[in-house]
């Protein structure tokens, strides 16, 4: 059974993935050299944990190879030191004495995998390049951090995907900005989470950060909420009240909900974004208002203004900076990142052992339509590592929702593999066989046409393709 932490796939490699191979035996280190290379690899081979640590201090490497079973310091032994010197590097570990205790022991310090002796190499190859993007995740993650200047508020914001890396760039952006942002976004795709990226990411990080949720606070109160009140203005005002624009002083007030306002609290907020100046209920003076707004909403505003149900004027006062949240529909390669983060901490504030997911639990996952975005995914990873007795959590261990989509899914679409053993069949058809032009059409060389072919099934024990394959 694969495990999986995260799983990414078709995520191109602009660089060479680079691999430290470890094994006591030369013969073993010399076959994965010359294969790993061949697939466009950057492949450094030692004989011992302790060359290898010396490589890893020299140099950065995506993914770590290493025997389990070695003179002096053993495979286990080597991946505590590097979780003692807080060294990421992904740890896949390959043993011909493999057992299932020493494999969960393996998975348990930290190993990203766990391999035995003999396997297949192409199996192996794929999950380096798992390994290895998980190693080039955390890096863009931690790079996406620095670059904000405020780690804590991209803590829950997670993705790689080109829509996410648009909405980082645009926090990136407004994050200094006194002009009013407006986010719209399905509901569970995170609005708060960027609204306080935005704050805590800029030069109001030092102010407050004050959340107000429209939709929760009634008409009666809410004016009085946003603008605060003198004493005695109205029955039950017992004290003068600042408000909560002059709570945000110097910092940000985040509107959420702001598509449920009344038209008459449209209105008054309209006028203190025209004027700059707060009046509170029942006073006569005003006050400057000294806060940058963000507000959210999960409706079509520009529909409701249509509708007549929003100002159009307020919306191009809160609007004057949109950003968009894509759906979880709309970002699907970040579920495995999403499933990877949420299984860590809520395992993390369980005080459970670190769970993980197969291979075939985040590929179920993946094709679910997540209705509630974000939130639903992570409500029910929250769930199963609270429920759940296992460490491992495989496909039966989803929600039965998630499992019937998946396989109605699979009853309308065929699998990558299938493609790509039906396209490699057409160019071996179209070239009567020739392996040298199919590879060439393919643009792989002729060993990896082979083994491709090997491993679909389309040759015989000769090496020749099969009939079925000539067409």
């Amino acid at each position: 059974m694969a495990f999986c932490h995260i799983i990414v796939y078709n995520c191109p490699m602009d660089v060479a993935i680079k691999l430290l191979v470890v094994d006591d035996e030369q013969e073993m280190c010399n076959i994965l050299q010359e294969y790993f290379t061949d697939s466009g690899f950057d492949v450094v081979t030692v004989n011992n944990a302790e060359q290898a640590i010396k490589q890893l201090d020299a140099s950065e490497f995506d993914c770590l190879l290493t025997d389990m079973r070695m003179p002096g310091i053993g495979g286990m032994g080597l991946l505590k030191q590097l979780r003692d010197r807080k060294m990421n590097v992904p740890v896949v570990m390959m043993t011909a004495f493999g057992t299932v205790d020493s494999a969960v022991e393996a998975m348990k310090s930290g190993a990203f995998h766990f391999v035995k002796k003999p396997f297949k190499l192409n199996e192996l190859k794929t999950i380096v390049e798992q390994a290895s993007e998980v190693s080039r995740v955390r890096r863009e993650n931690r790079l996406l951090r620095r670059q904000l200047q405020e780690r804590h508020s991209f803590a829950n914001i997670i993705g790689k995907s080109k829509a996410m890396q648009d909405v980082f760039a645009r926090i990136a952006m407004v994050a200094d900005s006194p002009s009013s942002v407006l986010i719209t976004g399905a509901s569970g795709t995170g609005k708060e989470l960027v609204a306080r990226a935005i704050h805590f990411s800029g030069r109001f990080k030092d102010g407050p950060f004050v959340p107000v949720n429209c939709s929760a606070i009634p008409d009666t109160l809410l004016e009085s909420e946003l603008f605060g009140h003198v004493k005695g203005a109205f029955t039950g005002a017992h004290a003068t009240r600042r408000g909560l624009f002059k709570e945000a002083e110097g910092g940000t007030l985040f509107l959420d909900e702001i598509g449920d306002l009344t038209m008459s609290v449209q209105a008054k907020l309209l006028r203190v974004l025209q004027e700059k100046v707060v009046r509170p209920v029942g006073s006569d003076k005003s006050f400057p208002v000294k806060a940058r707004i963000i507000a959210a909403t999960n409706q079509d505003l520009e529909e409701a203004v249509r509708q007549g149900q929003f100002r159009q004027d307020l919306y191009y006062r809160l609007a004057v900076i949109p950003i968009r949240l894509p759906t979880l529909g709309e970002r699907q390669e970040d579920i495995p990142l999403l499933i990877a983060y949420f299984t860590e901490k809520f395992s993390r504030e369980q005080g459970k052992a670190l769970k993980k997911f197969t291979v075939g639990a985040v590929e179920v996952m993946m094709q679910y339509e997540w209705q509630g975005n974000v939130r639903e995914l992570e409500n029910m990873v929250e769930r199963l590592v609270v429920l759940s007795p296992k460490e491992v959590l495989d496909v039966d261990d989803l929600p039965e929702r998630v499992r019937n989509h998946a396989k109605a899914r699979r009853e309308h679409f065929v699998s990558l593999v299938q493609m790509e053993a039906d396209y490699i069949r057409r160019v071996l058809k179209y070239t009567n066989g020739n392996k040298l032009r199919a590879s060439r059409i393919l643009g792989i060389n002729r060993r990896t046409l082979y083994r491709k072919m090997e491993r679909l099934g389309l040759a015989d024990n000769n090496g020749e393709i099969n009939s079925e394959t000539r067409g």
